[in-house]
């Protein structure tokens, strides 16, 4: 009862930010996500339903080094992702930070890709 409790109020808060968040081909939405064992960063354009980049901590460009889902970990991927969104021609996103508090990992990550040079 109270796992389900837990997720219901999880699933609310990430409906609460993504009734405020909207991405487009402009200013694409950059949704993170941090599970118990990885990272997963995904660039979206909500207006035509399509994935711009994506980024895991399972994924090719990370597969040789040893990443956490902690605030170094998302200071990796950040970096790594901001650089892979100016390679692409992004300059400026919409931050999507989920059901979780900006603070810790998420800002940690936030400001990391700031620092590649991305506008949010």
């Amino acid at each position: 009862m109270k796992l389900e409790t837990k997720k219901i109020l999880e699933q609310k808060r990430r409906w609460r930010v993504r009734r405020k968040v909207k991405g487009t081909a402009e200013r694409p939405r950059l949704s993170v996500c941090f599970s118990n064992k990885h990272i997963y960063v995904q660039c979206i354009d909500d207006k035509a339903g399509k994935t711009l980049a994506a980024l895991c901590t399972t994924g090719k460009e990370l597969k040789g080094e040893k990443v956490l889902p902690n605030v170094a970990g998302a200071k990796l991927v950040g970096e790594k992702f901001g650089e892979k969104l100016k390679g692409i021609g992004v300059a400026a996103v919409v931050f999507d930070r989920g059901s979780r508090r900006y603070h810790g990992c998420v800002k940690t990550f936030a400001d990391a890709v700031r620092s590649a040079g991305i506008n949010f």
